[in-house]
C-alpha cells in the first residue's frame, strides 16, 4: 500500500493566523482537491495529520471541526478523491502531548492504523513542525510553498533530503511519477 500523509491548513486549504474555525472559513487551495484525487487514482491512500489547538483555545469545538472535514470530504468526492483518515491534535503547545507536531505521535498512530512503514510514507507540509514531525517519524519530508511554505523555505534549516514543490498538485505529480517500489531516502 502507498500512503501519503498531508498537513491540512496551508496544504489542502487556505490557512489563517486567526485559525480556520468553521466550514465557511474552510476553502481549498487551488488544485489541492484534484491533487488528492490524482493520488487516489494512482493507488495512493491519503491521511491527514493536523494540529487543531483552536479547540483547546475555545475558538471552535469538535462539531465544527467535523463539519469542516465533512465539507472537505464532500468537495473531494465531487472531483473523485478521498481522504482515508483524519488525525488531529486538539492540544495547546504547552500541554506536552505526544501528538502535537513537531512530535511524531499523530504520524505513528497513522502508521499503526494503516500498517505501513513510515519510511515509505511521505509527509507533506508547509511548516517546520510538519517537516520535523515527518523526520522524527521517519517519513520522507516534502515541503510545499503554499500556506507558510515560502516562509519556511526562506527561514531555512529544513530536514536533509526534503523535497520542495510549489504546491500539493506539483508534489502529487512527482509522487505518481515514481516507479513502482521506489524507496525514499
Amino acid at each position: 500500500m502507498k500512503l501519503v500523509i498531508l498537513d491540512r491548513d496551508g496544504v489542502i486549504n487556505h490557512d489563517s493566523d486567526h485559525y480556520i474555525k468553521s466550514p465557511e472559513e474552510w476553502t481549498p487551495l487551488p488544485g489541492s482537491l484534484n491533487a488528492i484525487a490524482l493520488l487516489n487514482q494512482n493507488g495512493w491512500r491519503v491521511a491527514v495529520a493536523t494540529n487543531q489547538s483552536g479547540i483547546s483555545r475555545g475558538l471552535f469545538d469538535v462539531h465544527a471541526l467535523n463539519a469542516m472535514h465533512d465539507k472537505m470530504h464532500k468537495a473531494l468526492a465531487a472531483v473523485g478523491g478521498r481522504v482515508d483518515a483524519v488525525f488531529f491534535c486538539p492540544h495547546l503547545p504547552e500541554d506536552g502531548c505526544d501528538c502535537r507536531k513537531p512530535k511524531p505521535g499523530l504520524l505513528m498512530r497513522i502508521a499503526e492504523r494503516f500498517g505501513v512503514p513510515l519510511a515509505d510514507s511521505p509527509m507533506v507540509g508547509d511548516s517546520h513542525r510538519d517537516l520535523e514531525a515527518g523526520a522524527a517519524a521517519g517519513c520522507p519530508p516534502i515541503l510545499v510553498k503554499t500556506g507558510k511554505g515560502a516562509a519556511t523555505l526562506a527561514r531555512g534549516d529544513i530536514p536533509q533530503g526534503t523535497l520542495i514543490f510549489d504546491d500539493l498538485a506539483a508534489a502529487a505529480q512527482h509522487l505518481v511519477a515514481l516507479p513502482p517500489k521506489k524507496k525514499f531516502g
